[in-house]
């Protein structure tokens, strides 16, 4: 299968939205969407067939095409189970975002445009073996997100896209000196070829000083302290779909490329960094649970929580652990799901309730039993429940992380997992004011349920949560193979 068909798809869809009628704009997205989840799903199952997919972690499914041959630049694509798992999540948030923003009226077909230039821009950043062209489909990607917010948005849109913006091309900025870095180590012999630099690493000089730079500039994507505050800002102000996109996909392209690109083309880097970046993430798990604790609007609570959980991502890669590894890459799925179904079930309350202050709600599993059952099954989730996707990935971090017996690691661990409690708490005041209780106002007694697409949408994402919980061995061998492959690699260079 040619891998560039996961691009084709959107990007058809995105003119077929711009040539029909505004009326039709939500069917042609939903029709693209559902044909690239369709797609995903039968590139799945041709991975799983491939002898290779199962039995080692190679890139399959390579295509390479010239693009600059000047600078040696390549359209040059390939998966793994890693970045296979991180396409299909695009693909089921994709989908589920098309559904919560069926009753868009304002500009709709520029608005789905742009959630289809999103999905493209993720697509090409997963299946790229070319530093370059990866780092061409994450800039891609900004720029619709500073306009979702922006026209879309609420509260203070203009200051938070601005914000997000910035903060996020001074991260691309970081990035791009890295990627060059590594380019010019060789004198461009290898070019930007992802699987060519990992054969032939950078001397350890020249990876200790470009490793900050693609390690915090990815991080930057995924909510790294202390360069975190777009995410409360950028999250709380975007529309539904919008802070699913950013929260569900947007975060992932960062902990990806903190994996893909910095620790697997700078493996000693990585482990002579590994301490801060322990450090770090620590930090962020527990100041992202108690800034939690704080919050009173239901976006910031996913916001801020957010930041806490992509800690784990930070802590599991940072461990250089084969199970703390596979911890990130399955954190990184399941919130995907998790926050993108919890602001999308955010968004049905506050349109039907019209506030996202949860000292203004209460019983509201009264009126909205569906809308107030998903939100405590997701509320459980991050919370780490067992029998949810969270559970799973969390304490594979966990342990992975006591793996190494190194007394910061295990002091980092008893930190992170000391958020647990302080993540029950903000849970279920959360659901105990917002679900459970009296009926704060008489209106909130005559609510209307979910309709059918927000009902698709919910249960299309719960169902990927509850299928990673409860048969955690399913995305645990998809991504087997290319965490042993990176593991290999930080092992054999580093000596270790």
């Amino acid at each position: 299968m040619n891998l560039l068909l996961l691009l084709l798809i959107p990007v058809l869809t995105l003119a077929g939205i711009g040539l029909l009628p505004a009326k039709q704009a939500k069917w042609m997205a939903l029709l693209g969407s559902v044909v690239q989840l369709v797609a995903c799903i039968i590139l799945l199952r041709l991975f799983l067939q491939q002898p290779d997919a199962t039995l080692s972690g190679a890139l399959l499914f390579q295509n390479d095409y010239t693009w600059y041959s000047s600078l040696n630049i390549h359209l040059h694509t390939g998966i793994d189970g890693i970045s296979l798992s991180m396409i299909l999540l695009t693909a089921l948030v994709m989908l589920a975002g098309v559904l919560v923003s069926w009753n868009i009226q304002k500009m709709t077909k520029e608005f789905f445009m742009l959630l289809m230039l999103l999905s493209a821009g993720a697509y090409g950043f997963f299946i790229s073996l070319d530093l370059f062209v990866m780092f061409f489909f994450l800039e891609i990607a900004v720029i619709p997100k500073f306009m979702l917010i922006g026209i879309w948005g609420s509260g203070k849109k203009e200051y938070s896209a601005t914000k997000l913006a910035l903060m996020l091309m001074g991260a691309s900025a970081m990035i791009f000196v890295g990627l060059i870095g590594l380019y010019y180590q060789d004198q461009g012999a290898d070019g930007f070829n992802l699987v060519a630099l990992a054969a032939n690493p950078a001397p350890l000089a020249v990876q200790k000083f470009f490793f900050p730079f693609a390690f915090i500039g990815f991080g930057v994507f995924t909510a790294l302290f202390p360069f975190h505050t777009w995410v409360p800002d950028g999250h709380s102000s975007a529309p539904t779909a919008g802070s699913m996109f950013l929260a569900g996909i947007s975060m992932k392209l960062g902990g990806y490329g903190c994996l893909r690109v910095a620790t697997y083309l700078m493996p000693d880097a990585a482990h002579y960094y590994a301490p801060w970046i322990i450090l770090l993430a620590a930090i962020a798990i527990l100041y992202g649970a108690f800034a939690t604790m704080m919050q009173t609007d239901l976006k910031y609570i996913n916001a801020y929580s957010s930041v806490s959980h992509c800690g784990f991502v930070l802590l599991g890669i940072g461990v250089l652990t084969k199970t703390g590894i596979a911890g990130a890459v399955i954190q990184m799925v399941s919130h995907g799901l998790m926050t993108a179904l919890f602001f999308a079930m955010i968004g049905m309350v506050y349109e039907r309730t019209h506030t996202r202050d949860i000292a203004k709600m209460g019983g509201l599993l009264k009126s909205i039993p569906f809308i107030s059952t998903l939100f405590v099954m997701v509320a459980l989730c991050s919370l780490g429940l067992p029998g949810f996707s969270g559970f799973v990935a969390e304490m594979m971090v966990f342990i992975g992380a006591w793996e190494n017996a190194n007394p910061l690691y295990r002091i980092a661990t008893l930190a992170a997992t000391a958020s647990i409690v302080v993540t029950a708490v903000y849970i279920l005041n959360t659901v105990g004011k917002v679900i459970m209780g009296p009926v704060k106002k008489e209106s909130f007694l005559h609510l209307k349920d979910a309709a059918w697409y927000e009902k698709s949408a919910a249960l299309l994402l719960i169902a990927g949560i509850l299928l990673i919980g409860m048969a955690p061995f399913l995305i645990i061998n998809l991504i087997e193979p290319g965490t042993q492959s990176i593991m290999d690699k930080i092992t054999l260079i580093s000596g270790k």
